[in-house]
């Protein structure tokens, strides 16, 4: 065993650090450690090193996912562990603790029937199920890797993901998502299973649900039990699929220690203590971290109960689910709280007088209250009592949240308007922030420690420090921790350019400290725009798209950081000042030849701009069209665009000395401009 002082802890002093033993015959699985002498891989059967008492809190020996879900289900055999939507007939389905890992280890058996290998991919293409759990934690009994499709991508993404993760069997949720299997299944060498989890297959060579159940019924359980024993908890056993800034998604290797770290510590900073006592709503796409954390790995940790919204949620019927689960905690993207915010709103507008003069003295009550709790004062009053039962607490039960101890954001900036709504009725929105390479987590605020604009403090057993800080004390944010992903699926490159040779994950993100510890967001190096919905997006490759479709095009910046959906700024080829580099407003002849093939007869970018000449307009919105057809989800289509008054240059600002977008300085620039597309 290997072991240096070079930990600290949070007072400062050295922790004694050492590595997880490997354990000696490879043969006790699934909770033993694998033998290894590296700290990052990008190889399918790659394991790494588990460093254990860098920092307080850490000091804890690993367990793998199979060892985890057995642990629960054998203490909690008959709590319930997930509840379906409702059926044709109204009704949800109960699965207990002990169902679930029954169904698990049976499904894990089809699996390995139907010729799943040792570390290749059992994809999922569908909505939240308790069908897509038993997927994702049968691919992992089974010795694979669970690797999550969002149900937005275009069939090229399906099989960008599935060849590349080498998928064995594809589990996808209906007809509409096996299209897209169907259509690219002769470029998947490696695939060989289809199942359908909702309604019976029209293809007698697609698995129904019942039917990948009766096969694993029918395996014994030697194979399985054999598998189990070679797996390791520091091995990978999950993809998750993200966006770079160009190129195609990278495949985020995270083991079985990273993902139960993250849920140990998310669980020791939030103060959840009471086992089988939690109840949570599954609406997020699973295929995302954050769900995939919380949803699967936080509930069975807490033997918590899972319901399942459907597919609607995201669309309006996510009340219903909530009504139906009165969830004690509930995590939510920025998006959704903007839509309850939207909605709750457009309802007082409609109350008489009194109502409102009453909602208005409580949200005062409760505003201060909290904000005094922000400043350290102990603070409570008569006032706030009041509020509470005769507003807060009826505001809650309409909701469903009555119940609800911590209301939750993260996967992108919720405005600091939204919250103060929030507050002012006594539900405290609390901030995460992390990334997939994290395993989900790495800093979180807590009802007890919260300040307004921080992202929180970093989760217990995890370290933050910021690389090439500047004079103002902003730098890149870097994580470590048993959370920080193992690395890239076949890309060492990419893997290299994330983790350094300390281990340690640099965000690309910046931001600052402040002396209480608390995390703050500045800015982003990387060129990311991240929707209010929480879906990362590489802006480069849809501009490069654009201008692909339509010559005219010199420059377009995609918007849509924090915002609904995406618009673009245009700029049209005009001809340049020789002396100054400024741009000139006749456009040059390659923007009106292309004017001239549509039918307008416009010479200048005055006459685009200040006619909103429609012909220009309309063969503009084509390209976008077209561009849009390749976009590889919905959520990466442009939906709206301004044709801007002057190209960018260097002399009027938006360009760099390198000719890159000065991405900030168009923003504010147009501000006004960008605000006209997103009114409703």
């Amino acid at each position: 065993m290997a072991s240096k002082a070079n930990g600290l802890g949070r007072d400062g002093t050295a922790n004694s650090v050492r590595y997880a033993v490997a354990s000696a015959t490879g043969l006790e699985g699934p909770d033993q450690i694998l033998s290894s002498e590296v700290d990052t891989t990008w190889e399918p059967s790659g394991r790494t090193r588990i460093k254990v008492g860098v920092y307080e809190d850490d000091d804890y020996e690993p367990l793998s996912i199979p060892g985890f879900l057995a642990r629960t289900a054998s203490k909690y055999p008959n709590r319930p562990a997930l509840v379906s939507r409702p059926g044709v007939d109204g009704q949800r389905t109960t699965i207990t603790y002990k169902e679930y890992e029954a169904q698990v280890r049976t499904v894990a058996k089809a699996f390995l029937h139907l010729g799943l290998e040792r570390h290749h991919s059992v994809c999922i293409l569908g909505f939240n199920s308790p069908e897509w759990f038993i997927s994702d934690l049968a691919a992992i009994y089974a010795g694979g890797f669970a690797a999550g499709i969002y149900t937005t991508n275009s069939p090229e993404a399906c099989q960008y993901c599935a060849e590349s993760s080498r998928a064995n069997i594809i589990v996808v949720e209906d007809a509409k998502q096996l299209e897209k299997i169907l259509e690219i299944r002769k470029n998947l060498p490696h695939l060989k299973a289809i199942v359908q989890y909702e309604g019976a297959p029209n293809r007698k060579d697609v698995l129904s649900w019942s039917q990948l159940m009766e096969i694993g019924h029918g395996q014994p359980d030697h194979q399985l039990q054999s598998v189990l024993k070679t797996i390791g908890a520091n091995e990978c056993c999950t993809l998750v699929y993200t966006s770079g800034t160009t190129g195609n998604p990278k495949a985020v290797m995270l083991s079985h220690d990273n993902l139960l770290s993250d849920a140990r510590a998310i669980l020791k900073a939030v103060g959840l203590v009471k086992e089988a006592q939690e109840i949570g709503v599954s609406f997020l796409p699973l295929s995302h971290v954050a769900a995939q954390i919380l949803d699967i790995f936080v509930s069975i940790s807490m033997a918590s109960t899972v319901y399942m919204a459907d597919k609607h949620a995201l669309k309006g019927s996510l009340l219903e689910t909530l009504v139906a689960a009165r969830p004690t905690v509930f995590f939510a993207v920025p998006r959704v709280w903007e839509k309850i915010y939207e909605k709750m709103r457009a309802a007082a507008r409609t109350h008489g007088p009194i109502k409102i003069w009453i909602a208005t003295w409580a949200k005062t009550q409760g505003l201060q209250y909290h904000t005094n709790r922000m400043n350290g004062l102990d603070y409570k009053s008569w006032g706030y009592t009041l509020a509470k039962h005769l507003v807060f607490n009826k505001v809650k039960a309409t909701l469903g949240l009555d119940r609800c101890k911590i209301f939750s954001t993260g996967a992108a900036p919720l405005s600091a308007e939204i919250k103060q709504y929030f507050i002012s009725l006594d539900i405290m929105i609390i901030d995460t922030y992390g990334m997939s390479e994290c395993a989900a987590a790495h800093s979180i605020a807590t009802h007890d420690s919260f300040k307004l604009a921080s992202v929180g403090r970093t989760l217990p057993g995890f370290g933050t420090h910021l690389d090439n800080m500047d004079s103002e004390g902003e730098g890149e944010i870097c994580m470590s921790g048993r959370h920080v992903f193992m690395g890239y699926l076949n890309d060492p490159e990419k893997t290299k350019e994330a983790k350094d040779e300390n281990h340690c994950l640099h965000s690309g993100d910046l931001g600052k400290m402040d002396a209480d510890g608390f995390l703050y967001i500045t800015g982003r190096i990387k060129e990311l725009v991240i929707t209010a919905g929480g879906e990362n997006i590489p802006p480069v490759r849809i501009e490069q798209q654009l201008k692909k479709e339509c010559h005219a095009i010199s420059n377009a910046m995609l918007i849509g950081d924090r915002r609904k959906y995406l618009t673009m700024l245009v700029t049209l080829k005009t001809e340049v000042n020789v002396e100054t580099g400024e741009p000139l407003e006749t456009l040059t002849k390659e923007s009106v030849d292309w004017a001239k093939s549509l039918g307008s007869q416009v010479k200048t970018i005055k006459e685009v701009v200040d006619n909103e000449d429609p012909i220009i307009h309309r063969g503009i919105q084509d390209a976008i069209n077209r561009a849009n057809t390749k976009a590889i989800s919905n959520a990466q289509r442009v939906q709206k665009f301004k044709v801007l008054p002057h190209d960018f240059s260097l002399p009027t600002g938006e360009l760099g000395p390198t000719l890159k977008l000065k991405r900030n300085v168009i923003v504010n620039k147009y501000a006004d401009l960008i605000e006209d597309m997103y009114k409703e």
